[in-house]
């Protein structure tokens, strides 16, 4: 694991209050989010796996903020925070969870496949590491269009041992394309160490493909902010950057894993490194009281049941769903395309 950089000093003052602010909402949004789900996917109601990113708040919220509504992301199984903070519907994102006809893939994607195309979220991707790819490409297309749009590819770092890993380091490298990798470097792949599973370094690796690499402390928001909006800039003129954001996986590899292979002291320390809760310092240090942050909580508690009252009443898809968008201009109803049988 890279040691990461020492950051420099915060910005006070109204805006950066004002600025800190709009980063909790977001980390609260995504932290209540996934509590939700959790104890949903405990009655039953979420089916297949899920993989929630409490603990690892920091990163989605401080790199999209730096992110224009143009600017793409490719995301990982662990990826509804990204998804959230990127700004999808709530409520097509519960349905999309819940398998109903109105998520934002018609109950499709799931979990590990959510996707909005409509706010630049290519996909969730339950394959360790095929993100990146697919965010190569989009980087490619934004270069090729000129529309001066980046592409941000998000993995852990259980996917440096990825062959794809290093195809597409070597192609953003040697084709300048605009695209920053962004590591949430946990600490575990599954249910082992980092350390047991690779024998270099991200910062090793970056400086093989002479790409720019930094590692920060990937729990305060306001670090992870200030890191992506200069690495965003610098993506947008002069071509890839790596960065790689020290956080913490709080709960299992999935949910429903009893981290049994973990040190129950190592899992005790890890609420000193919470997100949420090194934030609300900041903010308080800035002058900012309590009842701004309970406001906060108090409205997105209410966007959440909503959405979650909205999901379960929708209803599940038809099975003609199941061809529908798999080819451009055929879907339900629709009649065969010429040539079929």
């Amino acid at each position: 694991m890279s040691e990461p950089t020492t950051p420099a000093a915060p910005s006070t003052g109204h805006n950066a209050a004002a600025e800190l602010l709009a980063l909790y909402r977001s980390l609260v949004l995504i932290r209540r989010c996934e509590e939700r789900l959790s104890t949903m996917f405990a009655d039953g109601e979420v089916p297949g796996f899920i993989h929630l990113s409490i603990g690892q708040e920091a990163v989605s919220a401080g790199v999209m903020a730096a992110l224009t509504p143009q600017d793409t992301i490719a995301s990982t199984h662990r990826g509804h925070g990204h998804a959230i903070a990127k700004g999808l519907s709530l409520d097509g994102f519960f349905a999309e969870l819940l398998a109903r006809d109105t998520g934002l893939c018609r109950g499709r994607g799931g979990s590990m496949h959510v996707a909005d195309m409509s706010v630049g979220m290519l996909g969730a991707n339950g394959i360790v590491g095929a993100g990146l790819s697919i965010a190569l490409g989009s980087a490619l297309a934004h270069r090729t269009l000129k529309n001066d749009a980046i592409a941000v590819a998000f993995f852990g770092d259980g996917a440096l041992a990825e062959g794809l890993m290093h195809e597409c380091l070597n192609m953003a490298a040697l084709w300048k394309l605009p695209l920053l990798f962004v590591c949430e470097n946990n600490g575990w792949g599954e249910f082992l160490p980092t350390s047991k599973q690779l024998s270099f370094s991200l910062e090793g690796l970056a400086a093989a493909y002479g790409i720019p690499h930094v590692a920060i402390d990937g729990n305060d928001v306001a670090v992870v902010a200030a890191h992506a909006a200069r690495l965003v800039a610098e993506v947008r003129s002069e071509g890839p950057r790596i960065l790689e954001c020290q956080t913490t996986r709080v709960r299992g590899h999935f949910e429903g894993d009893a981290q049994k292979y973990r040190d129950p002291d190592e899992l005790a320390a890890l609420s000193e490194r919470d997100p949420l809760g090194i934030a609300a310092g900041q903010l308080a240090a800035m002058g900012v009281g309590e009842t701004a942050l309970s406001d906060i909580a108090t409205e997105i508690a209410a966007r959440i049941e909503a959405a979650v009252a909205a999901a379960r009443a929708a209803p599940a898809p038809l099975f003609e769903a199941a061809m529908a968008d798999v080819y451009t201009g055929a879907g339900i109803g629709q009649p065969a395309m010429q040539g079929d049988a």
